[in-house]
């Protein structure tokens, strides 16, 4: 989803020799294509976005892979970075990896300062190791390196399989499926209660590039609205956007994960960046993208 959009907007904006490599052409988690790769093309500038990701159901069912293949990711890239002489990278995190009790709004300086949400543990564990090892490359190398840590990433090129998929794609899924089968009740996971900021993902992609520009100090910096909405509210503007008329019910046997999880953006705002796309128009497009794939001879 991250990735896609941002080599459109990196060839939108001028950049004639952006290399996207695939899966299949690239393996992360393999230190050795990793250096044979960066020591082929010699890339000048490097957006390291790839991970594992998941939502509270995957986190739960694999910690371990969560915890481990981020972590070879996070280590080989930054490390071939600095190898093969990048003059710049970009580290992905997220706000996942602040504390579970962490001061509302989260502001940078939160990190570290308690025990992390259990439910995502490994991939927070991950993220935050990557980036201290690209703030330790900083430090002792002099790497220049730009930390956006964003909210939860939604919108166009998301995926929609329930296994995997974050809340706001699975619930746009869930809504909009049960309208074309004719269902009248939809059973969602936990209270409800749980606090979650979003952002768009075209407006995550222009801050990031945002940030690439306007700093290199190994800082981490808060990538969102500054605005968070509870799950029984994000449902409610999903099923009426959707034209759901049903009922909603609430299985609190299931975990809500952390209860609130909104970030401070004076940072990001100080260095001249705010999100755009409201939260109502973002799932208005993802709906009707939605159903597009749905539509779709191969969507599902």
């Amino acid at each position: 989803m991250v990735g896609a959009r941002l080599v459109a907007k990196l060839k939108h904006s001028g950049f004639e020799n952006v290399m996207a490599p695939t899966r299949s052409e690239l393996n992360l988690s393999d230190e050795q294509s990793v250096n044979a790769w960066f020591e082929m093309y010699r890339p000048r500038f490097a957006f390291l976005i790839a991970a594992k990701v998941g939502g509270i159901a995957a986190n739960i069912e694999d910690p371990t892979g969560f915890l481990t293949e981020n972590l070879r990711i996070a280590v080989n890239q930054i490390t071939a970075c600095h190898r093969y002489g990048v003059e710049k990278l970009l580290f992905l995190g997220s706000t996942c990896i602040y504390p579970r009790e962490c001061p509302q709004p989260m502001h940078e300086s939160h990190l570290l300062t308690g025990p992390l949400e259990p439910t995502n543990e490994g991939y927070a564990l991950a993220k935050i190791s990557g980036m201290r090892l690209a703030q330790f490359h900083h430090a002792q190398f002099g790497m220049n390196c730009v930390l956006p840590m964003p909210c939860n990433i939604y919108g166009t090129n998301d995926h929609f399989d329930l296994s995997r998929c974050h809340v706001l794609s699975a619930l746009v899924k869930r809504f909009c499926d049960a309208v074309e089968t004719g269902v009248d009740e939809l059973s969602l996971w936990g209270s409800g209660q749980a606090r979650r900021e979003f952002i768009h993902v075209d407006d995550a992609v222009d801050g990031m590039l945002h940030l690439f520009q306007a700093s290199a100090s190994g800082e981490i910096v808060n990538l969102g609205s500054g605005k968070d909405v509870s799950i029984l509210e994000l449902a409610q503007i999903i099923s009426t956007e959707a034209g759901f008329k049903g009922q909603i019910l609430w299985d609190t046997s299931r975990p809500d994960g952390m209860l609130r999880k909104c970030s401070d953006v004076s940072r990001l705002n100080e260095l001249g960046f705010q999100a755009s796309i409201s939260l109502r128009e973002g799932i208005r497009r993802t709906i009707d993208e939605y159903r597009a794939l749905s539509s779709s001879p191969c969507g599902s």
